[in-house]
């Protein structure tokens, strides 16, 4: 069994300069304490470590050859220590963070240039996950936060803060002209072919959910795996896509696209920031996490 590690320590300090009042000095313990953990150390061994020198001590043979072990021992403990402190002065570290494309594009990223900007030496690696799947991450524990948007169940120790709302809209082109600045019925959505995203997200979950609270069942013409390629169906005159507004900001300000009305209004939702109350998040983290929580007050 291993002596007291303090002997170690003692012992190190005093290899390292070759007297036991300096290594005392360094460690802030007495003369007399310094020379009974060597001692206590020797005995446990069963050898002798040192030797004196006309000026302080020095190693015998088993000494420097327990020397040449734990002088990398704390060499590893002080480079250690120093990634420590480097990580709490935001010098050094990872954040890992779950987001969907939406969330990433249309709130997220101008926070990460933010961060980037005053803290480079942070990686930051972003997991592309629609809501679903990054509450699974966050979970598990390989991700510090996620960005997610609502609808969505959360475990009672996810904590959920809600940073800005997004409004769904139905969108079409020149095809579908007729429909523009009409007030329509969302029963007019089934004469119409929709596009709309695949089921594995919370946006296209929340839609199904909202239209049947309203007497329509989508059949989708088009399902497809992100919103950029519904606005590129819709530009197209394929369908009337569904989308949360932003990724269509652009098409509608231009007239490509128009929004159809409805005589009823489609509840906003919200992009949220979750967390897991079960994992301590790194100095990194927290700071990023500061960052929206300040934009979002």
């Amino acid at each position: 069994m291993l002596a007291n590690l303090e002997y170690f320590k003692v012992f190190y300090y005093v290899a390292k300069h070759g007297s036991v009042t300096r290594a005392a000095g360094e460690l802030s313990i007495s003369q007399p304490a310094a020379s009974q953990s060597l001692r206590q150390l020797e005995k446990s061994l069963g050898v002798p470590l040192f030797m004196r020198a006309s000026r302080g001590v020095r190693l015998t043979g088993e000494g420097r050859l327990l020397y040449s072990y734990v002088e990398k021992g704390y060499e590893q403990i002080e480079q250690g220590v120093e990634k420590v402190r480097r990580m709490r002065n935001l010098e050094l570290g990872e954040i890992h963070i779950g987001a969907s494309d939406m969330t990433l594009r249309f709130y997220l990223l101008p926070f990460l240039e933010i961060f980037h900007d005053r803290y480079p030496d942070i990686k930051v690696t972003v997991t592309n996950a629609p809501t679903p799947e990054t509450l699974e991450l966050l979970e598990e524990g390989k991700i510090d936060f996620g960005v997610v948007s609502t609808p969505f169940d959360a475990a009672p120790d996810i904590a959920v803060l809600p940073v800005r709302e997004i409004e769904d809209v139905f969108v079409a082109g020149r095809r579908f002209i007729s429909y523009k600045n009409k007030m329509l019925d969302f029963q007019e959505l089934e004469r119409l072919p929709m596009i709309f995203l695949e089921n594995n997200t919370s946006t296209r979950r929340y839609m199904d959910k909202y239209l049947a609270e309203n007497g329509v069942e989508p059949q989708p013409e088009f399902e497809l795996a992100t919103s950029d390629m519904i606005v590129q169906f819709a530009l197209r005159s394929l369908g009337v896509g569904c989308v949360v507004r932003d990724f269509a900001a652009e098409a509608l300000e231009s007239g490509r696209l128009f929004e159809l009305r409805f005589n009823k209004m489609i509840p906003k939702r919200s992009f949220c920031v979750v967390t897991s109350g079960r994992q301590p998040l790194s100095v990194a983290a927290e700071r990023l996490l500061e960052i929206l929580r300040v934009e979002c007050v």
